[in-house]
């Protein structure tokens, strides 16, 4: 009894984190470039009561075997990155990812990191820089005397300043892929840094080989869906509900064995 009691527990407590998952991606919902968590799960290990194939007292040998599993534990919350919707801003800096990339940015420390938000503005020194001041890599600089500024599919930034007949080009995005972008750990602040789980970042340039492009004055939602969240938390509920009900049996089972009387 003692064992439905420990096995009921660690349900409890995947649910939890579960919800916690799930909670996460509702908060997140209009996060520019925010990527859903979810939460997967791994049987205990099993308590063998009675191996298959063991002989009986007949002397025949048994079919199948007894085994009691021991409850479930978190094995990741991986994030999905599937893409989200485009939402049209009419900033010229606004840029978002069609298809497999993440932008560079250099953040204080001098360390590289990686995101697929695009809301980007031009500092005092004219350094295109995410809401938080960190400069796109590569580092691009917006004349003072800027008119025009377009970016192409393949992340060519041209401007058109003051008096001038042609657009010039002044820097060009560089985008970064990964062969495990799950396994790439968050910073928050939209930011994500590699691990040796995510590989080493490949760097080119949008729009050539399995890069995707670069769509101005847009931005990349969230791809977290409401309706589907709000689902797996219901799930998760009733989950969460179902242990503790076993919790329960097993504990006035134990009450009856406690009560026995001669």
């Amino acid at each position: 009894m003692m064992r439905a009691l420990h096995t009921a527990t660690t349900g409890l407590i995947g649910q939890q984190l579960n919800l916690d998952v799930v909670a996460n991606n509702l908060a997140n919902v209009n996060t520019t470039g925010f990527k859903k968590g979810r939460a997967d799960f791994q049987e205990l290990l099993y308590q063998t009561l009675q191996v298959a194939g063991s002989e009986t007292p007949l002397g025949t040998q048994q079919p199948t075997g007894i085994q009691v599993g021991l409850g479930v534990k978190t094995m990741s919350t991986q994030r999905l990155f599937t893409q989200g919707s485009l939402q049209s801003t009419g900033n010229s800096l606004d840029m978002a990812i069609e298809g497999d990339g993440f932008f560079q940015v250099i953040r204080e420390n001098g360390e590289v990191s990686y995101t697929r938000s695009g809301v980007f503005q031009r500092d005092a020194l004219g350094n295109i820089v995410t809401t938080t001041g960190l400069p796109l890599e590569p580092a691009v600089t917006i004349p003072e005397d800027t008119v025009q500024i377009t970016i192409s599919r393949n992340g060519a930034i041209s401007v058109m300043t003051g008096g001038a007949s042609i657009p010039t080009q002044v820097g060009q995005v560089q985008l970064a892929r990964f062969a495990n972008p799950t396994g790439l750990t968050s910073l928050g602040g939209n930011l994500l840094a590699p691990t040796a789980a995510s590989g080493d970042a490949v760097i080119g340039t949008p729009g050539e080989g399995a890069f995707g492009s670069i769509a101005q004055e847009f931005v990349e939602g969230s791809n977290v869906n409401i309706a589907e969240e709000l689902v797996n938390m219901i799930v998760g509920q009733r989950a969460y509900e179902i242990n503790s009900k076993a919790v329960q049996a097993a504990d006035e089972m134990l009450q009856v064995a406690a009560n026995l009387r001669r």
